[in-house]
């Protein structure tokens, strides 16, 4: 499997695992990704400075993907971790971690102090993942991400 940047011809293939992961899941589809304008335009929307999305690519086929993006609404020394989903197969195999660190690179490299995360209760091997990579939790969400419905919200220090 492969991670590198989100390309153009991405978009169809990645919103459509996105929505799949996020219904395995049971996420609401309102107040969450799942309705999220820039999900069916994911290159465009990742195209702006201080953003980016990778993807996971396994023998021409999205597997998932994850980003970072200025907090929406918040501080500019803050980015958040976003649109962190893989399908079934290509979990289990390290690219959870691989991603993370990649896009907190990224951040980084953008002189982002501040990593914000939002999630789902049920969604505890994420938040496994994300405690183990140095994520803790808050009692508040942040920024105007619009995701209403995420009630779980964790932060990181990037300095």
């Amino acid at each position: 499997m492969e991670i590198r940047p989100v390309e153009l011809n991405d978009n169809e293939a990645l919103a459509i695992a996105v929505r799949k992961v996020l219904i395995e899941m049971g996420v609401p589809k309102v107040g969450t990704a799942y309705e999220d304008k820039e999900l069916d335009a994911m290159y465009e929307s990742y195209s702006q400075s201080r953003f980016q999305y990778y993807v996971v690519e396994n023998q021409g086929n999205i597997m998932g993907g994850a980003g970072i993006a200025p907090l929406k609404d918040g501080d500019p020394s803050v980015c958040e971790l976003q649109k962190m989903y893989f399908l079934p197969e290509a979990r289990g195999k390290g690219l959870g971690k691989k991603m993370i660190h990649l896009c907190l690179d990224f951040a980084k490299a953008n002189d982002f102090q501040l990593c914000y995360i939002e999630t789902m209760p049920n969604m505890l091997d994420a938040q496994a993942l994300y405690q183990k990579v140095g994520f803790k939790y808050i009692d508040h969400p942040m920024g105007n991400t619009g995701h209403t419905s995420c009630p779980v919200w964790l932060i990181k220090s990037l300095v």
